[in-house]
């Protein structure tokens, strides 16, 4: 990617000027006219200075230059090239990658519980309308952006303007916090993995009584809910009781750590291939378990209780808060992660096709998690409904028949066996003759186990848990779901990891040349800082920093996102370039969604958030030992200030960066400077994107320029000393007329 050698006058004529400029010589008879930042592009708007490209089409930034200076003897007067930026093996590879990224963990147990909760197929369509007009047009701007420009999040938003770039690092700062906690998941998931290979499995049964507190523990609540307090977690009754490690939880994160650092450690490349499993095999399993489930008694009640609309909860703004955040999360929006992955595909890929591509396959798995999860939990209550029977009628034939006339109240020929008797038939006798039992015998309804929805870990852990220990061949069915969400969760993490990787790597330089040692270094510092999870108390962490370290600083990020796109440089201008990178134009539809509906409905969504925290204090659930059960509790002060913080030191580099540029403004040197970045104020410093065909021939040129006066920004900047800049070169066309190409 270095330039071509020059012929020995023109060397000789740049070792003796000071500063020099490169350009490419077009290999065409006839060159397409770059425009200077004046002129207008055929839609009317104001028209940017293209970015030039290297033989391989790949655009440069002004943070990145392949430009070198070569001596009569081909060797370098700088400093040495940067390295090459990576680029997908293939389109299969980027499209699982993107897949990977946005089907996640929520998919399977965040999305399902909404589902229930809101109204069933009621929040699909409301989901669906979402999606439509707020997620694909803003995960569409993502990927067009971080295609066009090539740079991840830091890089694509001070490309826009140098007062945005605070968005791109508000988006590694999300990211880092989500990734320390998203790979305890991934420990957790770890930890009932190797705990699936023994039959019977631990949580099918409660332990030996050795010590009564943990065997009434048990006992008043369930096996599969012991096994996750007390074995797994072996949790605290309150966040306040901090300070002890959970040994076999630590060795868990480590060994997620390393999974996650040896699938990063040569960036895409690695990765890339690890997800050629870690995003298909999750869909093998979910059908797996389809099957398995749609064969279970019960499960088409679940799934009938699952997409019975409820019409009346689009009136509810909580309906519609939670469905927007559901979109926003399960896109991916906002973490820098759909740019950075994006900014490695050729030129002219067709973002818009996948973007459509991948929210579809987003929704689609959505929905087919939602169907197993109902099946199983369905097939979970109705044994639970015949289990409620069977006690029943246990105590009912216990009833001596001088006391209470039980043929007189039951039809049924053989109470003694009580697989004989129908869950219907019980359920028509309790309506009529519960008034007339003499002893305690209760309702068996299934749709009140339905009822008790479960979200999030409880789904996982617990209640999916507790319904596979029911299956026969058991631990091949755990083994099964709990490898799934471990490459649920390692997928999403590597996307989360390559949104704090490669901006930095693409913004600064040393750590472009240290890619490995970055990557190594970041997971040894998440890891350490993860052991605030691996605590006894660290549950309570998890959700805490699960429901206020990202969301309301990631809408920030994206409000931001959409403004600067739509209005500070413009809707009509980015669809100009999505036209000169995709060599069509994108439906006009997408102008008025970024710069109206999309851009009102993240704001609402943040004003309804805010509101949410104001009137409703935060709290979270704890586990009582003592009486074997969950209830809410209030965060203590200073947990309320740790949350305060993260909320804060995620959403302050957008207004520091802000005002970092405005004081590097005023304090510029000498009224030339001055007015030279008045200048770049003016014309921003979006870099547009460069349709030309690579160029077969470089030419350098003397830079005309004060020995004090700073650099254009859309220059080459030298790793030494020197400075460098692009300037036109004139060449004629067939009809004679000069003509000026980059």
């Amino acid at each position: 990617m270095g330039i071509a050698r020059q012929p020995e006058s023109v060397l000789n004529t740049l070792v003796a000027v000071p500063r020099y400029l490169t350009t490419r010589a077009s290999s065409r008879k006839t060159v397409r006219k770059s425009y200077p930042p004046a002129a207008a592009s055929r839609s009317g708007t104001m028209e940017k200075t293209p970015l030039p490209a290297d033989e391989d089409g790949r655009m440069m930034a002004d943070t990145q230059s392949d430009a070198q200076l070569l001596d009569g003897n081909g060797s370098s007067l700088g400093t040495a090239m940067e390295p090459a930026r990576d680029a997908w093996a293939s389109k299969i590879q980027y499209l699982l990658a993107q897949v990977g990224f946005s089907v996640g963990l929520g998919n399977v147990w965040r999305f399902p519980y909404l589902c229930h909760q809101n109204g069933g197929g009621a929040f699909l369509l409301l989901y669906v309308l979402l999606l439509a007009v707020v997620g694909v047009p803003l995960f569409f701007l993502e990927l067009a952006a971080g295609q066009c420009i090539r740079q991840g999040s830091i890089g694509v938003w001070k490309h826009i303007s140098p007062k945005l770039a605070g968005i791109g690092y508000s988006s590694c700062v999300v990211c880092f916090f989500v990734a320390l906690y998203y790979n305890v998941i991934i420990a957790w998931s770890l930890f009932y993995l190797g705990s699936s290979f023994q039959s019977p499995l631990p949580w099918e049964q409660c332990p030996e009584p050795i010590h009564n507190r943990t065997v009434n523990e048990c006992t008043n609540s369930s096996p599969t809910t012991y096994f996750w307090f007390r074995k797994a977690l072996d949790i605290t009754d309150t966040i306040n009781e901090t300070g002890q490690l959970n040994s076999v939880m630590t060795i868990c994160l480590l060994a997620a750590w390393t999974a996650v650092c040896l699938a990063m450690i040569k960036g895409i490349k690695s990765s890339g291939k690890v997800l050629y499993f870690s995003s298909i095999f999750p869909y093998v399993v979910l059908l797996c378990f389809l099957i398995r489930g749609l064969m279970l008694d019960g499960a088409s009640e679940g799934i009938i209780h699952m997409i019975y609309p409820k019409l009346e909860i689009w009136g509810s703004v909580q309906v519609w808060r939670q469905a927007a955040t559901q979109v926003f999360f399960a896109l991916g929006l906002g973490f820098g992660s759909v740019i950075a992955y994006s900014s490695y595909n050729p030129l002219r890929n067709n973002c818009h096709r996948d973007a459509l591509m991948v929210s579809f396959i987003n929704f689609f798995t959505s929905i087919l998690a939602t169907l197993v999860v109902f099946a199983v939990l369905g097939f979970r209550a109705k044994t639970k409904a015949m289990e409620c029977v069977t006690r029943n009628l246990a105590l009912l034939s216990g009833i001596s028949s001088g006391e209470f006339e039980l043929n007189h109240l039951l039809n049924w020929t053989n109470i003694s066996t009580p697989d004989s008797v129908m869950l219907e038939e019980y359920r028509n006798w309790f309506l009529h003759h519960r008034s007339s039992v003499p002893v305690n015998v209760t309702d068996c309804d299934p749709e009140e186990e339905m009822n008790k929805g479960v979200e999030g870990t409880g789904l996982a852990f617990i209640a999916f848990t507790e319904a596979m220990s029911l299956f026969p061949a058991s631990p091949f069915w755990s083994a099964l779901f709990f490898l799934m969400l471990l490459n649920l969760g390692l997928s999403t993490m590597l996307g989360t990891m390559q949104g704090i990787l490669t901006p930095l790597t693409d913004n600064f330089k040393r750590l472009m040349r240290h890619k490995t040692a970055l990557t190594v270094c970041s997971c040894v510092v998440g890891f350490v800082i993860g052991l605030v999870f691996t605590q006894r108390c660290g549950n309570y962490f998890v959700t805490m920093f699960d429901d206020y370290s990202a969301t309301l600083p990631l809408i920030i990020v994206v409000i931001f996102e959409t403004f600067s796109v739509s209005w500070v440089y413009g809707a009509d201008r980015f669809l100009d370039d999505i036209e000169n990178m995709l060599q069509w134009r994108p439906p006009v539809v997408y102008k008025y969604l970024w710069k109206y509906i999309c851009l009102l409905a993240m704001i609402g969504l943040l004003g309804a958030s805010v509101l949410q925290m104001i009137l409703k204090r935060p709290t979270y659930t704890a586990w009582n030992h003592s009486t074997a059960s969950k209830g809410k509790l209030d965060y203590p002060q200073w947990a309320l200030v740790v949350l305060s913080l993260l909320i804060i030191f995620a959403s302050l580099p957008v207004p520091l960066g802000y005002l970092h540029t405005l004081l590097k403004n005023k304090l510029g040197q000498g009224p030339e400077t001055g007015r030279r970045r008045e200048t770049d104020v003016e014309r921003e410093d979006y870099m547009k994107c460069n349709t030309m065909e690579p160029d077969s021939a470089s030419t350098l040129k003397p830079l005309d320029e004060e020995v004090g006066e700073e650099p254009h920004r859309n220059s080459f900047r030298a790793l030494g000393s020197e400075q460098y800049k692009l300037l036109p070169q004139r060449e004629e066309t067939e009809d004679g007329e000069e003509t000026t190409g980059m």
